[in-house]
Order: structure tokens, then C-alpha cells, then sequence
């Protein structure tokens, strides 16, 4: 099956920021493609917002930032893969964007709605030398400090330790991805291991993968947890991920710093004033002691092997 497209314009260049989400996420993605516009004010790639089976509304706010909003036929390639309460299908449509945008792009940038812009750069990175890889994409936090942790999904499937990466941020090479079958055998691996399978597309393609792919540096996919926040105000990343519950636009709790919220209170109330908007600051994250302490602690102990992991780049622009 390939998947049809329906876009709001043609495209201009030939790579891409692709974003894949369902109209609730939209806002949250069109929060970081302004981030990214507002940085590359003179950029030589496109920006996709994209969804399965429902037009995106174009936001007029932002229109002069030309992004491209499109909708992808891709209705039942997904089903019966594994889902849970918070996911739709549209969980796995980052898998079906190289054979989309064949026609239109030679690499693509896939992006979770959940991110945070901090820096620019993204032309060049879309530019790298893969070493003939499809994939390039960050490791998991889970191995940043045990490189040699098997992932449980591996564990439970009889798969060698390998190399595990978060698909959060996927650098794709279009031509590679699509000569190399990898969304067939995707498709493949998910029947034939079905009711075996645990988490989503992630899993899904690192056990396809078995890493086979090239490693970035985390600062394109900082992974931001108790035990990664404090190393990130060091090192600069460039794309903040808020991975797990903890979002700046629902979590007042002291967890995350204040600036998050704060900016994506803005965007809501500039761009999508009819829509729930986000509350006050809530508790300050001085005012929850018991998790400051926890977040020194965690920092402490982690020191030695999280350097060391960071010390495999030469900078930000290696491909390992």
C-alpha cells in the first residue's frame, strides 16, 4: 500500500521538518515549527504538519510562516499494531512519511510534538554524512549511561543487546529508507511477533533495525528527566524532549523549570485564544524540596558515566 497525499501547497524545497500528530497534538506541533521558523528565518527546508485520515486547520496567526499542512491516506496500514489508551495510529505515521514525500524530499526530520527549540541549525544537520545508513536518530536515555542495557522489548523477543535510539528525532534518508523496505518490514516484524510487542513505533523499528543506524549527539534529542536537566543547562541542547507524563502545558507541580510553561502559555493565548488555555506557574521548582534533592542526587550519581557517554562526540555535529 502506498499512502496518498493531500497538501495545502507544493513543496519548495527538497528536505524537510516533518511533524506527524492528530488535531490534539496540532497546537503542540505548531508551537516548536514556529520555534524552528522563527530561527531559520531564511531557511532552505520545508515545514510539514501532518496527519492521517484529518485536515489539519491551517493556523492564520502563523501563516507567514509557510508551513505546509498535509493529509496522508495511510487509513488501516497501522491496525492491529500494538496501542494503548493515549495513542491512536497516528502513532506510527512517522513510518509511512519516506514513502509519502518520495516524490518531494530527499531527507526528512521527523519531530514528536513534544519538543522544545533551543537552537538552530537544522539545515545543517539535514545535511550529514549518514554513512549509507537510512536512520540517524539520538540514543534512548536508558543506555546514556549503560550502553549495553537491553531494552526490554529486546528482552523479551530473544534479541541480541544492540544499540537503541528514541524516535523522538529521526533523520531519514527517503531514498535509503524506501529502497532498504524498512515500513514493510516494519509491517512484517509487528504480525509476525504479534501480542509480543511492547511500547510503539519505537520498539518497532529498533527491532528492525538492530542497530543499523547512525548516532547523533543528544543535544538534537535531549531527553529531559530528573537525571538529564541540570547536564542540559551545561551542554546546550538543541531540541529539549519531554518525554514521559510530565508536560509543561499540563504539570505544575515544581518538576520542570517555569520557562516552558511560561512560553508555551503564550503561544496558546497568541494563536489559539478559543482553546482551553494553559493555567498559572503552580508550585515553583525551589518549592519542591523533596524533588530538588532527588534531581541533585540523581546528577551526582550519574556524573561519571553521563560524561563519559558525552565524551564519544567529537561535537555536536558527529554521526557515530
Amino acid at each position: 500500500m502506498t499512502p496518498s497525499l493531500s497538501a495545502s501547497g507544493p513543496a519548495q524545497h527538497n528536505k524537510a521538518v516533518v511533524f506527524a500528530c492528530d488535531s490534539n497534538y496540532a497546537p503542540f506541533a505548531l508551537f516548536a515549527a514556529e520555534q524552528i521558523a522563527r530561527l531559520h528565518p531564511d531557511r532552505d527546508f520545508d515545514i510539514c504538519l501532518c496527519a492521517m485520515g484529518e485536515d489539519l486547520t491551517p493556523v492564520e496567526s502563523l501563516a507567514r510562516h509557510g508551513f505546509r499542512y498535509c493529509r496522508i491516506g495511510a487509513e488501516g496500514m497501522f491496525t492491529g499494531l500494538n496501542l494503548d489508551a493515549r495513542r491512536t495510529e497516528a502513532a506510527y505515521l512517522r513510518l509511512a512519511l519516506p514513502g509519502t514525500f518520495a516524490a518531494d524530499y530527499r531527507r526528512l526530520l521527523y519531530l514528536d510534538s513534544d519538543v522544545f527549540v533551543e537552537r538552530g541549525g537544522f539545515s545543517r544537520l539535514m545535511d550529514l554524512d549518514l554513512g549509507g545508513k537510512a536512520v540517524a536518530a539520538v540514543r534512548d536515555n536508558t543506555q546514556w549511561r549503560t550502553p549495553n542495557r537491553r531494552p526490554e522489548q529486546f528482552r523479551r523477543l530473544g534479541l541480541p543487546t544492540a544499540r537503541y535510539f528514541n524516535s523522538g528525532l529521526l533523520l531519514i534518508d527517503v531514498a535509503g529508507f524506501n529502497a532498504g523496505g524498512v515500513l514493510q518490514r516494519c509491517l512484517d516484524f509487528a504480525q509476525a511477533h504479534d501480542g509480543r510487542m511492547i511500547g510503539h513505533d519505537q520498539n518497532l523499528l529498533n527491532c528492525v533495525l538492530q542497530g543499523d543506524w547512525a548516532e547523533l549527539h543528544p543535544v538534537w534529542n535531549w531527553q529531559y528527566t530528573r537525571a538529564t536537566m541540570l547536564f542540559e543547562a551545561l551542554e546546550g541542547a538543541r531540541i529539549i524532549h519531554f518525554i514521559g507524563a510530565k508536560k509543561p502545558w499540563k504539570h505544575a507541580s515544581g518538576a520542570l523549570p517555569l520557562k516552558f510553561r511560561r512560553a508555551y502559555r503564550a503561544f496558546f493565548a497568541a494563536h489559539f485564544p478559543d482553546a482551553p488555555q494553559i493555567g498559572p506557574d503552580g508550585l515553583r521548582p525551589h518549592q519542591n524540596r523533596a524533588y530538588l534533592r532527588s534531581l541533585l542526587y540523581r546528577h551526582v550519581v550519574a556524573a561519571g558515566s553521563f560524561t563519559k557517554y558525552l565524551d564519544r562526540f567529537e561535537d555536536e555535529w558527529s554521526v557515530l
